[in-house]
């Protein structure tokens, strides 16, 4: 149910390239996905995780995810698909189970 993923450590990420120069210690933890199905699907997705906390925030330990364009509202240039994830120190099969789960 992902339509694309958005990490600069992906060898076909567009800015690939300057990340990894930019980045000598690795790409960290953030990273977007766009859902196939749109906006409700994307919205609907980050309602189902369990582990997985709805907020904004950086600089924490625990695993976060967004539905960016809500947050920054009407006009936003942010795809209405695209759910923001910043990824934290719980067991990562733990994170992608849920994730995964919640996409299905």
């Amino acid at each position: 149910m992902i339509e694309q993923v958005r990490y600069p450590g992906l060898q076909d990420a567009p800015d690939h390239s300057l990340a990894k120069r930019q980045m000598e210690g690795g790409f960290g933890g953030m990273l977007s996905i766009q859902v196939k199905g749109g906006e409700q699907a994307a919205i609907g997705a980050a309602a189902k995780v369990k582990i997985w906390k709805r907020a904004t925030s950086l600089g924490g330990v625990e695993s976060l995810i967004e539905h960016r364009s809500s947050i920054e509202g009407p006009g936003t240039p942010v795809p209405t698909n695209l759910l923001r994830l910043s990824v934290g120190i719980e067991d990562p099969a733990d994170l992608y189970a849920d994730i995964d789960q919640a996409l299905s």
